[in-house]
């Protein structure tokens, strides 16, 4: 469960059918069953209009496909990675008409990016709903080198670009869909505390 912290930290809700012109949904690993919730409860007329991009993770059983392979949306799309199904939404968000409406559902790495293209693309935060299931992993910025880690679980992490130990903040950057790392041994060079997993 993520608690409030700071104001730049995303609120997560539930994802409920609302009145468009085109749905979106877009989800990873846990999420979607969320997505596969969202669709039982919608009618036919927003099935239709439904395009569904799901990032299988690859890991056991893959219950979340088979539910969402089942619901009827007018069109469906896997990939294996988050890098390799956002071309797919922007692509989809490029001729997307006045009311589409944009669903989220998984890790927070996966939302915070489609929710900067969703904003670059035009779409307005209002046409935009999002529900965390699944991992507390975090895509951390150094913000030293300004390189991204992906799938951040400890507290410290190690940047993976320059190496700097770093201290990962609760303040999120919407532009860039990940949280602020600064250096944790700045002030007494080596002294790094055991990393502990915080963000699981």
């Amino acid at each position: 469960m993520i608690v409030p912290s700071i104001k730049s930290r995303p609120v997560y809700g539930r994802l409920a059918p609302r009145p468009g012109t085109s749905h979106l949904l877009l989800g990873d690993g846990e999420g979607g069953h969320a997505l596969a919730d969202l669709a039982a409860g919608a009618s036919s007329e927003f099935l239709s209009r439904a395009h569904i991009l799901y990032v299988r993770d690859g890991l056991g059983d893959d219950v979340p496909s088979e539910r969402l392979a089942s619901v009827g949306a007018g069109t469906l799309c896997f990939a294996p990675t988050v890098a390799s199904i956002l071309p797919q939404l922007t692509h989809l968000l490029g001729s997307a008409r006045m009311g589409t409406r944009l669903y989220l559902a998984g890790t927070e790495g996966l939302i915070g990016q489609a929710v900067a293209a969703a904003l670059s693309a035009g779409l307005e935060m209002s046409a935009i709903q999002a529900e965390h299931r699944g991992s507390l992993a975090r895509r951390v910025q150094c913000v030293h080198c300004k390189g991204v880690t992906e799938q951040v679980t400890t507290q410290p992490v190690q940047c993976s670009h320059c190496g700097l130990h770093l201290f990962v903040r609760d303040h999120y950057s919407r532009r860039l869909a990940a949280f602020m790392g600064v250096c944790i041994d700045a002030e007494e060079p080596g002294v790094v505390p055991v990393a502990e997993d915080i963000f699981k």
